[in-house]
Parts: C-alpha cells; sequence; structure tokens
C-alpha cells in the first residue's frame, strides 16, 4: 500500500479561463496532462466564447 500524500504536495495547475489554481484529483490521474480547466462551468464558459457568442453565459 503506497503513503498518503499531503496536499501541498500534489501537483498544481491554472485554470486557462479563469486563472484560479487547482489541485491534482486521483480521478484526474489518468488524464491529468489534457486538464485545462477547474470546473465545468469554466469550461462550458470557454467553449460559448469560442462559439463566437462573444458572451459567456
Amino acid at each position: 500500500m503506497s503513503r498518503m500524500r499531503k496536499k501541498g504536495d500534489l501537483p498544481r495547475k491554472t485554470c486557462v479561463r479563469c486563472g484560479r489554481v487547482f489541485v491534482w484529483r486521483r480521478k484526474w490521474a489518468r488524464d491529468w496532462y489534457r486538464i485545462k480547466y477547474c470546473s465545468k462551468a469554466c469550461r462550458s464558459a470557454h467553449k460559448s466564447i469560442r462559439a463566437g457568442d462573444g458572451v459567456a453565459k
């Protein structure tokens, strides 16, 4: 059994949309290199801006 890591020792990233720093989660272990957004709200808002609306919903 592996030892638990302290939360301060986990990898961190910055959200592309809002700039918030978020920490690695176990469920993201397989896809950590592809994670860009801190939440579903940021991901969907970023997609609506890119679609040409010009306004985040």
